[in-house]
């Protein structure tokens, strides 16, 4: 989770010390390190019991948060996907940034709901206190890039 708060914060400049540029970079570094995080969740995951894994990934999971952490996956390998491959998918930046930030709203909602419904080893008061910063960094970034209204400008015009 805080991998993902990291996200935002860096996305809209938010970090002291760092230039646009660098923050990007570093953006970038953290966005691999998550794709990495959630590939060892789930090796380990798979290491203790491989059918309750395909379970998850099959959508077959009785357990309500398996779900919303393997839609949050697939969100974060699909932002992943989008920005690895950004210039060969010849996407206008306006498009690229409405759909990167669905995905990134898309992994925020989803990890923090996976979060909340597990009981592990983190305390409930500071995994809320946690979940409710990502939720708010995240809006209040993609409130202030205005990433919908560059999108609906560039529609209308």
């Amino acid at each position: 989770m805080t991998l993902i708060l990291l996200q935002p914060l860096l996305a809209g400049g938010y970090l002291p010390g760092l230039s646009v540029p660098r923050g990007r970079r570093v953006h970038r570094w953290i966005g691999t390190s998550l794709v990495v995080a959630i590939l060892v969740h789930v090796l380990g995951l798979w290491i203790t019991s491989p059918p309750d894994v395909i379970d998850v990934l099959l959508f077959r999971s009785p357990t309500p948060f398996s779900v919303w952490g393997n839609i949050a996956m697939w969100a974060v390998f699909a932002a992943a996907f989008m920005a690895v491959f950004r210039k060969r998918l010849r996407v206008k930046p306006p498009i690229w940034r409405v759909g990167h930030t669905i995905l990134a709203a898309l992994t925020v909602g989803g990890s923090v709901v996976h979060a909340m419904l597990i009981e592990g080893t983190m305390e409930t008061v500071s995994k809320a206190a946690l979940c409710l910063l990502v939720v708010l960094a995240t809006a209040k970034v993609i409130v202030d890039l205005r990433v919908w209204a560059s999108f609906k400008r560039r529609r209308e015009g």
